[in-house]
């Protein structure tokens, strides 16, 4: 748990911050977190001394979150945040772990999806394999096929997309080195094997960088895509962006126009067509095309 409280002290110290624009002293970031502490039941002796306060600082600075005295003041102020998606998908996650805290296990107020992807458990040993270079064992059952099949494996790193997490691996019986990706609800009988193997440098951000969803585009020219999306449409698509390339083109009341660059794959259309009616694709034709050819075979 101490993990825990800690994180929820840091993310409480950020969050407080940030809401008081001019700083604050550390008297009043204290009074703070104590009220915090006293709804919740967390450590209280996190944040009990001006040394504890000034290592949480430390950590917010390696989580991206710098924040500065101001002596004229004698205020705190954050003056950088360059929050990574991480920090933010760990932040969010105590943030639910605190309300599900809250709810005290009352199913009436939390509701939670049913329909959730399994697989998580795989987790802790596919991290353990990663970071000791060691060969993986399993078997894989593809959705169309139905039948497992023996993997060997060497696992290079895991990917979430749509809460669903994958796994990135060379298979060892391979001719030239690829990673696929596994879906970790697919995979059975894991096994961590004695055998390593040396890692070749790789830059896994790059087979991702214009991709939407899994499917690596390393080798594929990114096209520039403009969307036009309906105003009440266009909310839900500025608080949860599409891809990490869009850019902002028009925001009115009418319509929210993005740009979006990447390299249109299944994955893509298929986002495209959950905003069918909201949405009009103005650039390029391929695209567009693309899109219309698939809405009419969903007619047929």
């Amino acid at each position: 748990m101490a993990i825990l409280d800690k994180n929820f002290t840091l993310m409480s110290i950020a969050n407080f911050l940030k809401s008081k624009p001019n700083g604050a002293n550390f008297k009043e970031i204290l009074k703070h977190l104590e009220e915090l502490y006293h709804k919740e039941s967390f450590s209280k002796d996190l944040a009990s001394s001006q040394r504890t306060f000034n290592r949480d600082k430390n950590l917010l600075l390696e989580l991206g979150i710098e924040i500065k005295f101001k002596r004229s003041t004698m205020t705190y102020q954050i003056v950088n945040e360059e929050f990574s998606q991480n920090s933010h998908t760990i932040f969010d996650n105590i943030l639910l772990i605190n309300a599900y805290k809250q709810a005290e296990n009352n199913s009436e107020i939390l509701l939670f999806e049913k329909r959730q992807a399994s697989g998580l458990h795989h987790l802790e040993g596919l991290i353990r394999a990663i970071k000791n270079s060691k060969t993986i064992t399993f078997n894989y059952t593809k959705h169309w096929e139905g039948i497992p099949k023996k993997k060997v494996v060497e696992p290079y790193a895991l990917k979430e997309f749509k809460n669903r997490w994958y796994l990135l691996a060379n298979e060892v019986d391979g001719k030239d080195f690829f990673l696929k990706t596994f879906g970790l609800d697919r995979i059975s009988d894991l096994e961590l094997n004695s055998k390593t193997f040396k890692k070749l440098d790789t830059d896994i951000d790059a087979l991702f960088k214009n991709s939407f969803g899994i499917i690596s585009t390393l080798d594929q020219k990114p096209e520039t895509i403009v969307l036009s999306f309906d105003y009440e449409q266009g909310k839900f698509v500025k608080s949860l962006p599409l891809h990490h390339s869009q850019k902002v083109l028009v925001d009115n009341d009418s319509e929210y126009r993005i740009e979006l660059t990447l390299f249109p794959t299944y994955d893509f259309y298929q986002e495209l067509l959950a905003h069918t009616g909201r949405m009009k694709i103005l650039s390029p034709e391929s695209v567009k095309a693309e899109y219309l050819k698939l809405i009419d075979a969903a007619k047929m």
